[in-house]
């Protein structure tokens, strides 16, 4: 057993200074502490005797002066995915290793059947790609890029096999059409799933990269964004929405980048429906002038939707703090500059991504909590307990209560580091935010009650399992665990 002793342990809707026992893989008990504003710490003796236990069957670990998050759930990552003439260089072991150590103690990787392969097929294929372990917990979406009665059928046998949450994409090669859409979103109402949607209008963009190679533009980075502005993206939302409106279907909107994109959202809910929103850091942190170079360095931050303006991210910021947007992912979608310059002649054959997975949690703490833009409150919400609840994971997962899951990040609130690639765990070469100052870093990860990394050094233990998730509930019908006596 280890007792995590005295420190600050964090929800969405309170802190509170406790003391917390891990035990065969669960949280065993929360404690909370005395008055701790008047000086009323209890001792870790006095811990002892409340819990009843004795020195020879427990560690204790004093945390105190640190806050306790729930474990970390990064629900929208790319590991080993065959993409634009290349593969991801993270593979869910080196993408998995990044995620731990960061804090990170479960992803949901985003499987793919592509066209031609049934759903049980792709679900195989991803779950090959762990086969030789992994260092967090995991689950997989399937992308359903085909549709027949067979993958009408199969939906339902996902639900069995535990894979509730699925994908669909309204651009790429892998997008299928409107009235796909829409028997998609019924299907997946009937047997208990929801889907995300990559949203951007395919016809719009590539009608702009045709005038932008057409201009003699083909090798300009910044012509990725300009070929993929913020309407494509807000003309694609609407139309998912409306789609699910017919539905009647929840839906969500992943990545979302951008304000005119938040306005579509908004409208869904006035009328009624049941819209969630997620948005990545890099969306919070960096704006399209970082492809506004003469050189090709600006494609490592080339991705899909793109980096917008500040407008837009002090926009995001506010609906994060409103609640407005539910969760916070990386979009883990990691290449090397290497491979990043299949598209130096073309700027259509960049390969779009970029790592995140293993500053998530740092850099919304710092960016956000320590600026004042989110409480820690909400940084648990948006990267803890919302994500557990909407995929199928929760109380288990994202919560720091007894009977869950004992992952906890142990995070110092005056910490200092700075990001650099020579010290990143995951393969990629570059980090997009080299050089920031981050304040609040994480010390400890413990994963199913076990230290998984300290102070981004990853055991070497990989105990990474596959997790059943549940089907889809509202995030309005959970019911919140008690977390402390």
């Amino acid at each position: 057993m280890i007792l995590l002793y005295g420190g600050t342990v964090v929800t969405p809707r309170e802190s509170f200074q406790a003391s917390v026992l891990m035990d065969g893989g669960k949280i065993a008990r929360v404690l909370r502490c005395g008055d701790a504003e008047k000086g009323m710490l209890p001792t870790p003796e006095n811990v002892m005797k409340e819990l009843r236990l004795t020195p020879e069957c427990v560690r204790i670990e004093d945390v105190t002066g640190r806050l306790l998050f729930p474990g970390f759930i990064d629900a929208h990552t790319h590991f080993d995915l065959h993409v634009a003439g290349t593969v991801t260089c993270d593979d869910f072991q080196s993408g998995t290793r990044a995620a731990i150590g960061g804090g990170t103690t479960t992803i949901i990787d985003f499987g793919t059947a592509y066209p031609g392969e049934s759903l049980k097929q792709g679900m195989q294929n991803w779950l090959q790609k762990t086969a030789d372990g992994v260092y967090c917990d995991f689950g997989i979406h399937m992308t359903i890029t085909d549709w027949n009665e067979e993958i009408r059928r199969e939906c339902a046998d996902m639900m069995d096999a535990g894979i509730s949450t699925f994908k669909v994409y309204l651009t790429y090669d892998t997008m299928i059409d409107d009235r796909t859409l829409y028997e998609v979103l019924v299907r997946l109402k009937e047997v208990g799933g929801i889907t995300g949607c990559h949203c951007e209008n395919a016809g719009l963009i590539d009608a702009l990269r045709d005038e932008y190679i057409a201009q003699g533009k083909g090798a300009l980075v910044s012509s990725h964004y300009l070929t993929r502005p913020a309407a494509a993206e807000a003309e694609a939302i609407s139309r998912y929405l409306r789609m699910a409106q017919v539905a009647d279907a929840a839906v969500i909107d992943v990545h979302l980048t951008c304000g005119e994109g938040l306005k579509e959202i908004r409208a869904a809910r006035e009328r009624g429906q049941t819209v969630y929103a997620e948005t990545c850091p890099q969306y919070l942190t960096m704006t399209r002038k970082c492809m506004n170079t003469e050189d090709f360095s600006g494609a490592k931050y080339v991705c899909a939707p793109p980096l917008r303006t500040r407008m837009d991210i002090d926009a995001l910021w506010k609906a994060v703090a409103d609640g407005e947007i539910q969760t916070i992912y990386t979009d883990h979608c990691a290449f090397t500059l290497a491979q990043k310059e299949l598209g130096k002649e073309d700027f259509r054959k960049i390969p779009g991504g970029m790592p995140g997975v293993e500053y998530r949690g740092e850099v919304i703490y710092s960016e956000g909590v320590v600026k004042g833009r989110i409480s820690r409150e909400k940084m648990c919400e948006v990267l803890s307990e919302n994500v557990a609840k909407l995929y199928g994971l929760y109380p288990r997962k994202g919560v720091i209560a007894e009977g869950a899951d004992a992952d906890i990040v142990v995070l110092n609130p005056q910490g200092k580091r700075t990001i650099s690639a020579r010290t990143q765990l995951s393969r990629c070469d570059y980090a997009p935010l080299e050089g920031l100052e981050i304040t609040g870093t994480i010390e400890k990860v413990y994963l199913r009650g076990q230290l998984a990394a300290q102070d981004r050094n990853v055991t070497e233990e990989k105990r990474g399992r596959f997790l059943r998730r549940e089907r889809f509930r509202p995030l309005s019908k959970i019911q919140d665990v008690f977390y402390a006596q």
